[in-house]
């Protein structure tokens, strides 16, 4: 069974920057593609940004230009670094995946890590 662990997130100020990480264990972690996604209190999950197993990249319109996904494949690791931050990225941070021949995430989620932006 896949275990996404997310950590990273804390309390900032607008303007400042986090980098979250999240760990995927039981699972070839460099044959996924991975998500990162948030969920604000009182609204639907978002997809945040993406990185395919080649390194391409794709970002909500939110937060292009300002946050940038990566990825480490030797340490089973996706990163999400979040520059420029606004109280409305305040949230609690995803992580999933997906093998792209099946489109199918992950069954299992993290616990995922807050992030409050104070204004």
């Amino acid at each position: 069974q896949v275990r996404l662990v997310e950590s990273g997130g804390g309390l900032v100020q607008a303007g400042g920057s986090l980098r979250l990480s999240c760990e995927a264990s039981g699972t070839v972690f460099s044959i996924n593609n991975m998500n990162w996604y948030r969920r604000a209190p009182g609204k639907q999950r978002e997809l945040v940004a993406g990185i395919t197993t080649g390194g391409s990249t794709t970002y909500a319109d939110s937060v292009k230009g300002r946050f940038i996904i990566s990825r480490d494949n030797a340490k089973n690791t996706v990163y999400l670094q979040m520059n420029s931050l606004k109280p409305e990225d305040t949230a609690v941070y995803y992580c999933n995946g997906y093998r792209p021949v099946t489109g199918r995430l992950f069954d299992s989620w993290g616990q995922g890590t807050q992030v409050t932006v104070s204004s």
